[in-house]
C-alpha cells in the first residue's frame, strides 16, 4: 500500500499521465514505475475518464493517484469513489487549507460524503464498515507551489493526516517571479519544504525535469519522484528513432 510505503521511506518513482485515455494507463501499469498520477489539473480529464484510467490502472495491480483541478471537496470525492488510491491536492497554501483537504479526503463529520456504491465501496459489497475501514488507507499529499506555501509549510507539514508533501516547482518559479526552477530563490524554498518534511516526519515528493536531479535531492530527504509524463515517453522514444534511423 502506497500510504505505508510513504510512511517507510521507500524510494518511489512515478509518472505523470496526460492523455485521458485507458489504454495509456493500461499500458503504463505494465512498467515497473511504483505509481501513475492522473493530471486532471493540467490535462482534460472529466470524471468519465478518470472513472476508465483508474479502473485501468487497478485492473494491471497499479497504484494510481489523482490531481484534481483543486483541493475541493466535490473534486477529491469524485477521484476516491473512483478507486484512487490517494490524491496530490494542488495548490495548498495555509495549515486551514490542509485541514479541510485531509477533512474532504476522511469519513468524519462535514468531511467525505459516504456512498456505498462506488467502485471504492466495492458497489455495496463491501459494507459500510469495512469500506470505512479501507477509507483509512487513501494517501493525502499535498502541494506546496505558492510563496505562501512554502512560508507556512512547517505548519502545513505538521497537519495531522498529511502523507507526504509534493513540490510545485514549476509554479514556485511562477510565484517567485524567477526566471528558471534552478534559481537560487526557487532552490532555497525546495531545500525549506524538504526539511520542513523531514522535521515533521513527513516524506518529501517533487516533479522533477532531470533524472540526474533525483540522488541530489533523494540524499536531502526526498523519496517520492515523479518524472516526465506519457507525452514525453511518445516524444522521446519517437526521436530516438528518428536519430537511430538518421546516424
Amino acid at each position: 500500500m502506497l500510504k505505508q510505503r510513504l510512511h517507510a521511506g521507500d524510494l518511489l518513482v512515478g509518472t505523470f499521465i496526460k492523455t485521458p485515455h485507458p489504454h495509456v494507463v493500461e499500458v503504463l501499469a505494465l512498467s515497473p514505475l511504483d505509481l501513475l498520477v492522473l493530471d486532471a489539473e493540467h490535462a482534460p480529464f472529466d470524471r468519465r475518464d478518470l472513472d476508465a484510467c483508474i479502473l485501468a490502472a487497478r485492473a494491471g495491480g497499479k497504484t494510481v493517484l489523482v490531481r484534481p483541478q483543486s483541493a475541493s471537496h466535490e473534486q477529491i470525492l469524485n477521484a476516491l469513489d473512483c478507486g484512487a488510491d490517494g490524491v496530490i491536492l494542488p495548490h495548498i497554501r495555509s495549515a486551514a487549507e490542509a485541514e479541510d483537504a485531509v477533512k474532504a479526503c476522511t469519513y468524519t463529520s462535514g468531511g467525505r460524503g459516504f456512498a456505498g456504491s462506488s467502485r471504492a465501496a466495492g458497489y455495496t459489497s463491501k459494507g459500510m464498515a469495512k469500506h470505512r475501514a479501507d477509507a483509512a488507507g487513501v494517501t493525502i499529499i499535498v502541494q506546496i507551489e505558492d510563496i505562501e506555501g512554502v512560508e507556512n509549510v512547517e505548519a502545513i507539514a505538521a497537519v495531522k493526516g498529511i502523507d507526504a508533501l509534493f513540490i510545485g516547482r514549476a509554479d514556485l518559479t511562477i510565484s517567485y517571479g524567477a526566471a528558471t526552477p534552478d534559481d537560487a530563490v526557487v532552490v532555497a524554498a525546495v531545500n525549506r519544504i524538504v526539511a520542513a518534511g523531514e522535521a515533521a516526519g513527513r516524506t518529501t515528493g517533487m516533479f522533477l525535469g532531470r533524472v540526474g536531479d533525483v540522488a541530489v535531492w533523494r540524499d536531502k530527504g526526498a523519496r517520492l519522484f515523479i518524472l516526465g509524463s506519457d507525452h514525453d515517453f511518445l516524444l522521446q522514444g519517437a526521436a530516438n528513432l528518428a536519430e537511430a534511423i538518421r546516424t
